[in-house]
């Protein structure tokens, strides 16, 4: 709220006195903290069910956040070529929209033992609610002590892609994020099939 006023006061009616003595601090740089590899493959064989093991390999090797992988239909799979290009992709001005990702063989191998055996008709690829998959989540945290959610899923995501040597705009890219310079918003191709070559030359894996 005060850094709102100070840039009203600023800018808009250009009166700098009013708000010069605001003062804020300095706000300290936290270091991000990852899970390591075994600690996914701890949280991975604590999970129930085939259905449950694919949501979190989904998570793990496509940086989706929480909602766009429940929202996901049937359509918006390439199971075969292992893409993801959801139908409405950056329809709505937002920022924060996933236009193409992938995921890796352990994913596919893991949703398609899924798909072949669940019994719905919903279009929906994970016909679960939220309530659901938090549930999911909480119960193999309290059996593992691990402290594993979707967002540090997408955080492993990004870590692990910067590790194996994927360009910063890539990987943005691959999680849904406007690419922030002029050579990754103008100069770059985004195309699916160019991101799928970039994330297979990285060879991500969770499980080995």
């Amino acid at each position: 709220m005060l850094k709102s006023l100070k840039r009203f006061y600023c800018d808009f009616l250009k009166m700098p006195q009013v708000v010069e003595s605001f003062k804020f601090p300095k706000r300290v740089y936290a270091p991000r903290l990852v899970p390591s590899k075994e600690d996914l493959q701890r949280f991975f064989d604590a999970l129930d069910s085939d259905r449950d093991r694919a949501i979190f390999l989904m998570y793990a090797t496509s940086g989706l956040r929480k909602s766009e992988l429940l929202g996901l239909s049937l359509d918006d799979i390439d199971l075969e070529n292992r893409l993801i290009i959801p139908k409405n992709a950056h329809t709505t001005g937002t920022t924060k929209n996933t236009w193409a990702t992938c995921f890796n063989v352990e994913a596919q191998t893991y949703l398609r033992q899924y798909l072949a055996s669940r019994k719905t008709d919903d279009k929906r690829l994970f016909s679960i609610s939220e309530t659901t998959l938090r549930r999911i989540f909480r119960g193999t945290r309290k059996r593992t002590g691990l402290g594993i959610r979707p967002q540090v899923l997408r955080e492993w995501f990004c870590c692990q892609l910067g590790e194996l040597g994927v360009p910063d705009r890539y990987v943005d890219a691959l999680c849904g994020r406007v690419p922030k310079s002029v050579l990754a918003r103008h100069y770059t191709d985004y195309s699916p099939n160019r991101l799928k070559t970039i994330y297979d030359k990285a060879n991500l894996r969770v499980l080995t």
